[in-house]
């Protein structure tokens, strides 16, 4: 089924989109960037490295985060990371809405069944050609 995905660029300051987005949901469920991480097969240095860059992306942090300690550190979304999130959330259903008839027909016209690869096909009888420069396998 086609589906449509949303990347927003933020003049001059990266770009949000699907990815980052959720990276945000589960800093706010989990209460840490590396449960977070882990969660989406990440590391935490890549995870830390995506919420730093966001944090820069933005007039203030969406992320604010305790250094650990016995206790353990923490990091926890700010208003505005919440908000980020639910005006993202926003344009994509805005955007799912307006182009659903669209995606239909992309998916209405796309090939059906089973097409891998750049194989040569017989068609109905026709043998396959193979191309003059490239040789035959060597038979083994």
């Amino acid at each position: 089924m086609a589906r449509l995905t949303i990347r927003i660029d933020l003049t001059d300051h990266g770009a949000i989109g699907p990815g980052k987005v959720k990276l945000l949901e589960l800093v706010g469920e989990s209460g840490s960037i590396s449960a977070a991480g882990r969660a989406m097969g990440m590391s935490y240095r890549r995870a830390w490295t995506l919420v730093d860059g966001l944090n820069r992306s933005f007039r203030s942090p969406l992320v604010t985060t305790q250094p650990g300690g016995a206790r353990g550190g923490g990091a926890a979304l700010t208003d505005l990371g919440h908000d980020v999130i639910a005006r993202y959330r926003a344009v994509e259903r805005a955007a799912a809405r307006a182009s659903a008839p669209d995606l239909a027909a992309l998916d209405a016209a796309r090939a059906t069944g089973s097409r891998s690869g750049r194989r040569a096909r017989s068609v109905a009888g026709t043998p396959r050609h193979r191309s003059p420069v490239m040789p035959r396998r060597a038979r083994r």
